[in-house]
């Protein structure tokens, strides 16, 4: 019944439970799961887990925050193989980040600078293979959707963990692309977020845990869980006034047709 299209089963804070995690995410009715990486190591653990896992597709890519792993171009030579595996449905997690201070052997001109070149590699590998993308937006917003908005018609991206207002996304909605809400969406104060999640039409927008991350409510200040999607999808079926079914079933409908390998 629900979709959650982004939950990071390969972190650390779900080694010792992971089992555990996806019977509660299936009792709750998430019946599809996608898991972004943020390295290369962390794909390859992604795809160990998926290749048990009907129910779960991977993206593979590397966070803006972790591109200090990376130099050179050998790396996207790995990258490209392990997308080619069958359980991987899009390359991400990728994007920019200006919010976190740069790695020890960087200032800021140069960190934004070597994320912007690793960010053009993988949207050409994606373009290149014919996969989506899962975009990471951190106060990046110009610069971010500046270097995206060419690609389009070459590849769709999905802006994960959208906090705008639906202005803001207008342009890149209308270009292909998606964006998708997290728990915030369930807070006492959304921000721009509440509107948007309200206004923006059925098959532009997806749902998310983010998880571990950004628990909604009733589970704020908890580990969050893929589970957990089904409350955030409760909420955007009160603040839209449509039944949680219709929720449920729109999203999932989009993001079958976002990622490869769903459908």
């Amino acid at each position: 019944m629900f979709f959650d299209t982004h939950t990071h089963l390969g972190s650390h804070k779900f080694d010792d439970d992971l089992p555990a995690i996806l019977d509660r995410a299936r009792a709750a009715g998430v019946t599809r799961m996608m898991a972004p990486a943020t390295d290369l190591p962390n794909a390859r653990k992604l795809l160990a887990i998926a290749e048990k896992e009907p129910d779960v597709r991977v993206a593979v890519g590397i966070h803006p925050c972790d591109v200090d792993t990376v130099s050179g171009e050998d790396w996207i030579v790995e990258l490209r193989h392990l997308a080619q595996h069958p359980k991987v449905a899009a390359i991400g997690e990728i994007g920019l980040d200006y919010f976190h201070a740069p790695p020890e052997g960087f200032d800021l001109a140069g960190w934004k600078l070597h994320q912007a070149r690793c960010l053009h590699l993988q949207l050409d590998l994606a373009a290149e293979l014919g996969l989506n993308v899962v975009l990471h937006n951190r106060e990046s917003w110009d610069d971010l959707t500046a270097i995206v908005l060419p690609y389009s018609g070459r590849l769709r991206g999905v802006f994960h963990c959208y906090t705008g207002s639906l202005e803001q996304a207008q342009p890149l909605l209308d270009a292909g692309h998606l964006i998708s809400f997290t728990g915030i969406v369930t807070f006492k104060n959304p921000g721009p977020a509440g509107e948007a999640v309200r206004q923006v039409p059925a098959g532009q927008y997806m749902l998310e845990t983010d998880a571990p991350y950004l628990s909604p409510v009733p589970h704020r200040g908890q580990r969050c869980e893929p589970a957990y999607v089904a409350d955030t999808a409760r909420a955007v079926a009160a603040l839209r006034g449509q039944p949680v079914e219709k929720i449920a079933r729109d999203t999932s409908t989009t993001a079958e047709e976002f990622f490869k390998g769903f459908v």
